[in-house]
């Protein structure tokens, strides 16, 4: 019997679940601090801006070294490089769970921050040389899924060890997690030695110049990302504090609204992952769902809701706003140089890091200002400029292909 568009076979799924599995983990990770801060700061006896240089410092260097990374990557295998930024990030924990002190903070947040920038480029140049072309948008959006599962099971987990072990146990356990993911993508690295890989060997894509990489489409899929995170984490990271301030809201249904636009937008992104196998459209896909996300923020900004009414708002926007993902990568992985894939998603991931280190400031700008319903209405500005980028993207290969054609 012929297989259908929706089997999978046996070794892509355990790929999947491989890759998943890490991606869990990386966003685990990067939250694991923030809910300690009081037992961190007790403990070292230092103020939350000090806390707050950790988490600068991881940024910094996961910005840094995201790109060259993305090189390493596609040098090396890429199950290599993701097992060592486990095996990194775990070591990294454990060190720190062992040794609680200020300096040993800043030096695990240097490392977490290179242990991080393997995530991207690994994660993308296994899958798309994994998993079959008709199921590769689906992968993709379980991949990212499993991403904002970890973030949103690290708070607890994090302050239950920490209730029941203490706040070393809670860092060494966090620790452990990522050395076990590791495990299994070491010994598929190893694996894969005595096989013909399934992504590009070195001596295909390692050669292939910088200059080669940075093409138009790269740095716009760059500048898309940038855009993209800005647009976002004025939502994510100020919506309460602005729904608060400029309409009055409780912080309860704020931050309940809240909840409701990044639980919706896990749900968004696995039903991206359907459409982005439907389609070839994908900067379609983006305009649409991201324009949808647009005029709802839009709402919030403008019209007081009632508190029902705000969640569902908030709700919605979320799931457009995940939905867009699969079809962002997929955008990634059609401007792609050939062989190049874990070096492209590690250059334009780097346009996360660029709005992560600009947006707050924008945003926080507006709060002192006394303008928080701007926050609503400046994210909305970034969408729009998303939005037109993503049609833009989307003329260029048809034209291209109308210019062969004739």
């Amino acid at each position: 019997m012929s297989r259908t568009r929706a089997d999978w076979t046996p070794q892509e799924l355990r790929t999947l679940l491989t890759v998943a599995a890490a991606h869990l983990v990386s966003h685990l990770h990067i939250l694991v601090l923030p809910p300690l801060f009081p037992l961190l700061r007790a403990r070292m006896d230092v103020s939350f801006v000090e806390l707050g240089v950790a988490l600068t410092v991881f940024n910094v260097v996961s910005a840094l070294t995201q790109a060259p990374v993305g090189f390493l990557t596609d040098r090396l295998g890429p199950r290599r490089v993701l097992a060592a930024g486990l095996a990194l990030g775990g070591l990294s924990y454990v060190a720190l769970g062992m040794a609680c002190t200020y300096p040993m903070l800043l030096a695990a947040s240097a490392a977490l921050g290179l242990a991080n920038s393997v995530y991207h480029p690994s994660d993308y140049a296994i899958l798309g040389g994994a998993i079959a072309e008709e199921r590769v948008g689906r992968a993709f959006s379980i991949h990212t899924f499993a991403g904002y599962l970890g973030g949103a099971i690290a708070p607890p987990l994090m302050l239950g060890v920490a209730a029941l072990g203490g706040l070393p146990a809670a860092l060494v356990v966090a620790g452990g997690i990522g050395l076990a993911t590791a495990v299994p993508l070491l010994v598929s690295a190893l694996r894969q030695d005595a096989q013909a890989p399934l992504g590009p060997r070195p001596v295909e894509s390692g050669q292939l110049p910088l200059l080669a990489v940075l093409t138009p489409a790269v740095l716009g899929m760059t500048f898309f990302f940038t855009m993209l995170n800005l647009a976002t984490s004025g939502v994510q990271n100020f919506a309460v504090a602005a729904l608060n301030a400029g309409f009055g809201t409780s912080l309860g249904v704020a931050n309940t609204a809240l909840t409701a636009w990044l639980a919706l937008s896990a749900a968004g992104v696995l039903l991206g992952g359907l459409i982005a196998d439907r389609t070839e459209r994908h900067g379609q896909v983006a305009a649409l769902g991201f324009g949808g996300c647009a005029a709802l923020v839009l709402l919030v900004g403008l019209v007081p809701l009632p508190a029902v009414l705000l969640v569902a708002v908030l709700g919605l926007a979320g799931l457009l706003s995940g939905l867009i993902m699969p079809s962002r990568d997929m955008l990634v992985r059609r401007a792609s140089p050939p062989g190049a894939l874990g070096r492209t998603f590690g250059i334009v991931t780097t346009g996360f890091n660029i709005g992560g280190a600009t947006g707050p400031l924008v945003y926080a700008a507006l709060l002192d200002q006394g303008e928080p319903r701007a926050v609503f209405l400046v994210s909305v500005g970034f969408m729009l400029v998303t939005i037109l980028y993503a049609l833009v993207t989307e003329r260029r290969p048809r034209r291209a292909a109308l210019a062969a054609a004739e």
